[in-house]
């Protein structure tokens, strides 16, 4: 490898995230730097290197690699040292604050790195303002607080200049002294402005908003404390450098009563304790956490990972716990015997001591807030009248008055009829009929719920039936026997005998019931058919019933509901959504809240205009019992986001999530799922981030692959918003991993050609080019030519871009191989020329004219970049106008103002002026395309020896003389 290969490789190392990835790369290179006699190159990798380490959570090397380059600086001066004078004097203040973290370094080199540090400075002009705040923070970590408010008297009455930290740092110091000394009000006064600045530092604003987590909750902000830990924790939680940070999190958690998500964030960070960056971060994550684990019951486990002989093992809190407290507490003591004094121990031991204090603080974004109560145009049901049982009631007449009750689904009635019943005739010598009858009633106090209660249910009306066939009473034996046979069909054992019982019950009360019994069998008869799901029976059914059922309008709203499910599962969307007008309007009359709920619910799921659903969804929240609370909130936070209304959408799927919760029911990560998309459609990038993590957990958690990764992909968008590019494509690279079977094939390498392109963005043109050419790979062996060709026009972009010539070029002959491969293919299109392009009048589809096309001018770009100016221009030769045959009419124009500056590298500047004057009279004004043709126009009047005819053209166009 050359040296011009080795900067370019320190070029990508210096592009490379924080972490493990960039010190390795940047250790491989410092080998091979030093193998060779390019000193300069092994000084830049060094200054890079201490960067790394510091953020990379290793800042212990960093003293290696400042000290041998301050040492070269001193000992052989070079030229090229001046450009790095400014950040190896930046450098001082990093190994300042990291000699404080290590207690086996003593005190007095970090002085006299100080020393050090303020004569460098004073011999080259520089203001000693930070040398003041690290003389500060050095007090301070002593405990000497006389000292510490002189320091910070000097430091803030300094004068700044280019060594300052920047306008985000010296705040973040100012408010954690501010809030060690109890002035909570002046810390988050000096806060504001800083955050409603532009903060680009690599540490902000998390730095800062995590200083601000005390006064925040000290003077009462809890919902900017809650917003300041979010969007805090999100930026930390993947940087182990950050470790100490972490545990003020961990401690904010705890404090604020939020215990379940304290332990969350010490089961996930707990590993990284035999890992941390320097000992003062590890006593304090082990403090926090081991406050925080005194908050959960004791006999709870934390799983532990491996480390060094150490197996891996699930370990109670109570014992973590204390594990955890004596190694804060010995080092704690470790740095008060090199300090001589005992202020670490005293800040550890009040960690250990924290606990929920004050007002709790809610931090989740999935669950519960205050959701302003719907206001509807309906009237709400009026309120059931008070169950009333006659005292003076016969046995008949309490039966009768239960079977009304549950008739009008008044299940308080019918359990109270019966009660009263029990209570005075249980043991009284009644007719057979009479005790049929309430054999027949025991189905209705059973809730039919679960599989039990279904078992229960089957089993009362077995014995109603029998007893009504003893009575005999063959009418009410068939009513029996239609609920027995549709109970049956919940089942997959009784489903033959049960719609065997339903269709005889039907057909005999069809002759002997009356009114109400035979469109009451047909119901239960279109019952039994939805069980076993068959739609169009259970259509007929109901048909049938609804011509009846206007004898007893409870059953008319029962069967106008089931039918409106049954049209619904047909997709008959017509007559779903008049059958659903009709439920609606026939249940309002029962005053019955449940029922009412089911049929806006219906009419809401059938019209196409969002806001009738939001309006039909309203009706049924003003009525709606707690138990059926759920879907509503679900389909009206979906009718929201549909009428583009996202922000409202939040507050109902959030109280979906926590109903769901509340109830133990499943399908809360789903829900979950749903929210973190309408966060991310309000804007709430950092909501949105925060609900999908807890989506993919559950969703893995449930086994649902599928869905987890669907909300991955979710999630990689939301980080790529963010600007979190490292997380979006751990989160894609994790998927391509997910989706590796053949039938995934097009999704995975969609994947890998998402993360290609935002690589590209990032100007990781190298890395990008390796996911375009695995994604192109991928579209090839699940049969996708012309995305194939697509990811291998970015793939040689990427190459072209990244500086990589040679391979870019190599890339130029498989770029055309996928562009022929499109020819072997039925759907491909026309028979293609030499150069790739369709051939003239072929009838090829426009997305396989678009991509040859947009291959063809990728690789002019590459061969112009080779000089190899006429290849170019062949290959561009009749593009504009097959883009124009598809309308692509913005990459036409794009095409030829590279044909026009192909043209003047090729000395051509009058078939340039011709073509760029065309070209500049179909563009935009102001646009980018009209800047650059006429740029590209007065260069070409200018090489036609007409200044002035070229100064015009840049005078029109604003453009500066060259």
């Amino acid at each position: 490898m050359t040296d011009d290969d080795l900067w370019r490789v320190l070029y990508d190392i210096d592009k490379m995230p924080y972490g493990p990835g960039q010190i390795a790369a940047l250790e491989q290179l410092l080998r091979r730097a030093d193998a060779g006699d390019d000193r300069h190159l092994a000084f830049a990798a060094r200054i890079i290197g201490t960067t790394a380490y510091v953020y990379g959570g290793e800042p212990a090397k960093s003293f290696v690699t400042f000290s041998w380059c301050l040492g070269e600086y001193d000992r052989d001066p070079q030229p090229y040292h001046e450009r790095y004078t400014h950040q190896l004097f930046w450098f001082f203040k990093y190994m300042v604050t990291a000699m404080l973290k290590f207690p086996e370094l003593p005190l007095d080199r970090t002085y006299a790195v100080l020393d050090d540090m303020e004569r460098r400075y004073r011999e080259s002009g520089h203001s000693l303002q930070a040398v003041h705040k690290h003389r500060y923070l050095v007090a301070a970590h002593l405990g000497a607080e006389e000292e510490a408010a002189e320091w910070y008297r000097r430091w803030l009455t300094t004068p700044r200049d280019a060594l300052s930290d920047c306008a985000g740092c010296d705040p973040t110091t100012q408010v954690a002294h501010l809030a060690r000394v109890g002035r909570h009000e002046e810390a988050v006064a000096l806060a504001e402005p800083v955050l409603a600045g532009r903060l680009s530092c690599t540490e902000q604003p998390q730095a800062i908003l995590t200083a601000l987590l005390t006064p925040y909750r000290e003077t009462g902000r809890l919902d900017a404390a809650r917003d300041a830990h979010r969007e805090a924790y999100r930026r930390l939680r993947g940087r182990l450098s950050d470790l100490w940070d972490i545990a003020d999190h961990v401690e904010f958690c705890t404090v604020t009563g939020n215990e379940t998500r304290a332990l969350e964030l010490v089961e996930r960070h707990l590993d990284w304790l035999d890992r941390a960056p320097t000992p003062a971060a590890g006593m304090h994550f082990a403090a926090a956490a081991a406050a925080a684990l005194r908050q959960v019951p004791g006999e709870l486990t934390v799983h532990r990972r491996a480390a060094g002989e150490r197996p891996a093992a699930d370990v109670p809190v109570a014992t973590l716990a204390g594990e955890l407290a004596g190694v804060a507490t010995t080092l704690a003591e470790r740095f008060d015997a090199r300090n001589g004094t005992r202020h670490q121990s005293e800040l550890i031991a009040r960690r250990l001591a924290a606990a929920p204090a004050g007002p709790h603080v809610p931090l989740s974004a999935s669950l519960r807030r205050p959701v302003p109560a719907p206001r509807t145009g309906g009237s709400a049901p009026a309120t059931p009248t008070p169950v009333s049982v006659p005292a003076q009631a016969g046995p008949d007449e309490l039966l009768a008055l239960a079977d009304d009750y549950w008739r009008r689904h008044r299940r308080d009635g019918l359990v109270a009829a019966l009660r009263a019943y029990d209570e005075r005739y249980a043991d009284a010598d009644l007719p057979p009929a009479t005790r049929a009858w309430r054999l027949e009633l025991r189905a209705g106090e059973l809730n039919e719920g679960g599989d039990d209660e279904i078992t229960a249910a089957i089993e009362a009306n077995r014995a109603a039936l029998a007893a009504w066939r003893a009575v005999p009473d063959p009418v009410r034996a068939q009513v029996v026997a239609g609920r027995l046979g549709a109970l049956l069909c919940t089942t997959d054992e009784g489903a033959a005998e049960g719609l065997a019982l339903t269709r005889e019950s039907a057909e005999q009360l069809a002759v002997h019931g009356d009114q109400r019994e035979r469109a009451a069998a047909q119901d239960r008869l279109a019952l039994a058919y939805v069980h076993r799901g068959q739609w169009a029976e259970a259509l007929d059914a109901l048909d049938r019933a609804a011509t009846e059922a206007d004898v007893d309008p409870w059953l008319a709203g029962r069967v106008a509901l089931h039918r409106t499910h049954v049209l619904e599962q047909l997709a008959r969307a017509d007559e779903f959504r008049a059958a659903a007008a009709q439920a609606r309007e026939l249940v309002r009359k029962l005053g019955d809240g449940e029922l009412l709920a089911a049929a806006c619910l219906a009419y809401a799921r059938s019209v196409d205009d969002p806001a009738e659903a939001v309006t039909a969804c309203d009706e049924a929240l003003a009525s709606a019992p707690p138990g059926v609370r759920l879907p509503v909130r679900v389909t009206r936070g979906r009718a929201l986001l549909a009428a583009d209304r996202a922000g409202e959408a939040v507050d109902d799927l959030a109280e979906a999530v926590t109903l769901c919760v509340e109830q133990g029911l499943p399908g809360d990560a789903l829900l979950r799922w749903e929210l973190a998309d309408a966060y991310r459609a309000a804007g709430r990038l950092g909501e949105a981030a925060e609900v999908a993590e807890e989506a993919v957990l559950g969703l893995d958690r449930d086994g649902a692959q599928a869905e987890a990764d669907r909300c991955r992909h979710l999630l990689a968008g939301i980080y790529q918003a963010l600007g979190e590019i490292d997380a979006a494509l751990a989160l894609l690279a994790q998927l391509a991993e997910n989706l590796d079977g053949p039938d995934n094939l097009p999704h995975r390498a969609q994947v890998l050609e998402e993360a290609g392109g935002i690589l590209y963005d990032a100007d990781r043109d190298a890395v990008a080019a390796q996911r375009f050419a695995a994604a192109a790979s991928a579209y090839r062996l699940a049969g996708h030519p012309v995305d194939e060709l697509r990811a291998r026009r970015r793939e040689l972009l990427a190459l072209h871009w990244s500086g990589d010539l040679p391979a870019a070029a190599a890339a130029i002959e498989v770029v055309d191989a996928a562009a022929a491969a499109l020819d072997a293919r039925p759907d491909g299109g026309g028979q293609a020329d030499r150069d790739g392009h369709g051939a003239a009048g072929s009838d090829e589809p426009p997305v396989v004219t678009y991509e040859r096309a947009m291959a063809a001018d990728a690789v002019a770009r590459v061969l112009a970049a080779e000089d190899r100016l006429t290849a170019a221009l062949d290959r561009v030769a009749g593009l504009p106008d097959r883009l124009r045959s598809i309308e692509a009419f913005g990459e036409a124009a794009q095409v030829e103002v590279f044909t026009g500056e192909l043209l003047l590298r090729d000395e051509r500047p009058a078939d340039a002026e011709r073509l760029l004057r065309q070209v500049l009279g179909g563009l935009p004004a102001g646009s980018r395309p009209a800047t650059q043709a006429a740029w590209l126009l007065a260069r070409a009047l200018d090489d036609l020896g007409r200044p002035a005819d070229a100064a015009k053209i840049r005078a029109e166009h604003g453009i500066e003389e060259n």
